[in-house]
């Protein structure tokens, strides 16, 4: 009999841990394959490879149904994804700093209080939580953070100071270092010596930086948009040192890259400008970053680690609709800052050689906070896992590593900011609030640009039926609503032990 994610009960852990689905021979699988790589390398802890790019959708790349078909092949990225799992139900949140923050706390926005985008120098909120970083570099890891992190400038919320032995990248968003240097976006400030001076003295690091855990960050460069076109090259030179650094070590690592593409707007490095069939920037920034995802799997794989690392690669959220065309690819409705899916479903790939069956995929319910939870299972630190706070992040470690195996995540729940927005459980979708996205209150089909609406009976929508969520289901299967609602109000009841928080909000 198989595995029914709507009839079967979650079992709760904790009353501050997401219920989660138990499966025991798949689990059995997964602790003999564990037992057997810890024999075969001397009890060694798998590394962990982050590629979290930025707002890459979830149909560019070449697995997910794009690449050629869509003007850029991505052929690294496919052939990782065809030596593991390929998720098609992975979920980030609606836009990239709540789900940076999520990733690296196993929180959802309404605990950790990132819940939107802090701007041109706004402090971020990451102090307090503890990360996968700190955890990790707890358990023995060397941390590395590399790229875009946009968790905040102030001092306390840059990650040298949450758990990183190591950052080298910028601390906000492409978009903030360019578009005012731009004339073909911003004229009336690159023409305009005071304008200008203004956005000069707003108090934001204008430069990439460096810095060592505990210590200030050091200006490398101004950013300019020569200078931003290089930055993804420039990282991606500086992660694979650390991999090849990390070779000869002899200690776990966990390397977090944040690409720069493909936020808008896109200036590829000269060597990938024009080289895509699209002739676009945004197309030839995908075929960039399929350069780079090839080059960091080959130093694990020169370097004897490929076998010794799992590999995660995905977007912090759908494609950035609103800067059309510059902007992602995904086959569901409205797009990033919105929790229709096309704000929230995003490419997943899950690899470890030897270890991650190849050629799967799954529909199985993945959320980014899972990777914080797996990654810890993984490292034999489940048990430093926080118990003062919430932790809505599910140990994954069974369904990546049992062949076929199950998700063990019942629910995933979308938030607007503080208003709760949806919860998805099997292949029904039960919304009680959206953004709009009908043309006839946005421009462009983005996320932030529409209005709030609510339903005050709730909509259903089949998403194997519906992907593009247009024909409400409620009226034809009420048998299920009772499923939705217990989904509901038992996640609501965990708020009222377990605050919310609003550090940065709508």
């Amino acid at each position: 009999m198989g595995h029914d994610p709507i009839a079967t009960l979650a079992v709760t852990l904790a009353d501050n841990r997401e219920p989660v689905f138990r499966h025991p021979a798949q689990d059995a699988e997964a602790q003999r394959r564990i037992a057997e790589y810890q024999a075969r390398n001397g009890g060694r802890k798998p590394n962990v490879l982050i590629v979290l790019m930025d707002d890459v959708g979830w149909g560019d790349f070449g697995c997910y149904g794009g690449g050629v078909a869509v003007g850029a092949p991505t052929p690294h990225i496919d052939r990782l994804a065809a030596s593991g799992l390929r998720l098609t139900s992975c979920y980030s949140e609606p836009s990239c700093t709540p789900s940076r923050a999520s990733l690296m706390t196993g929180r959802l926005p309404m605990r950790h209080g990132l819940q939107r985008p802090p701007m041109y120098g706004e402090k971020g909120g990451l102090q307090g939580e503890i990360t996968l970083a700190e955890l990790l570099g707890a358990a023995g890891y060397v941390t590395q953070a590399v790229g875009k992190w946009h968790l905040g400038e102030n001092l306390e919320s840059q990650p040298q100071n949450v758990g990183f032995d190591d950052f080298y990248g910028f601390l906000s968003v492409s978009d903030m270092y360019t578009e005012w240097r731009d004339p073909y976006f911003f004229p009336e400030i690159v023409y305009s010596e005071e304008r200008t001076r203004w956005i000069e003295n707003q108090p934001f690091n204008k430069c990439f930086v460096h810095a060592s855990r505990g210590g200030e960050p050091e200006s490398v460069e101004e950013v300019t948009i020569p200078v931003l076109s290089l930055l993804d090259d420039k990282w991606a030179a500086y992660s694979i040192e650390f991999i090849k650094r990390m070779a000869g070590e002899g200690k776990p690592w966990l390397l977090y890259h944040g690409t720069r593409g493909t936020h808008f707007d896109n200036y590829p490095h000269e060597r990938f400008l024009g080289k895509s069939p699209a002739k676009h920037p945004y197309k030839d920034t995908i075929v960039e970053l399929d350069d780079i995802v090839g080059r960091l799997v080959a130093a694990l794989r020169e370097t004897g680690q490929l076998e010794h690392t799992l590999i995660f690669v995905s977007s912090d959220n759908g494609p950035e609709m609103a800067t059309w065309p510059d902007a992602a690819y995904s086959p569901f409705r409205c797009a990033k800052g919105s929790t229709w899916e096309g704000g929230q479903r995003v490419p997943g790939i899950l690899a470890w050689q030897g270890m991650i069956d190849p050629g799967r995929a799954s529909d199985g319910l993945f959320s980014q906070m899972d990777v914080f939870t797996t990654a810890l299972s993984l490292a034999g630190a489940a048990s430093s896992m926080p118990e003062d706070r919430f932790i809505d992040g599910v140990d994954q470690s069974s369904f990546l590593l049992s062949e076929d195996g199950h998700s063990n995540r019942k629910y995933i729940y979308y938030w607007l900011g503080r208003q709760f927005s949806a919860l998805r459980v099997g292949e029904y979708k039960f919304m009680l609030a959206s953004i709009s996205d009908d043309d006839r209150d946005v421009h462009n089909p983005g996320g932030f640009t529409g209005v709030t609406q609510k339903y005050p009976y709730g909509r259903l929508y089949n998403l194997y039926l519906d992907p593009k969520e247009t024909r409400s289901y409620l009226i034809r299967k009420l048998a299920y609503l009772e499923a939705f609602q217990t989904g509901v109000k038992n996640h609501l009841m965990s708020y009222a032990k377990y605050k919310p928080k609003v550090v940065v909000g709508l």
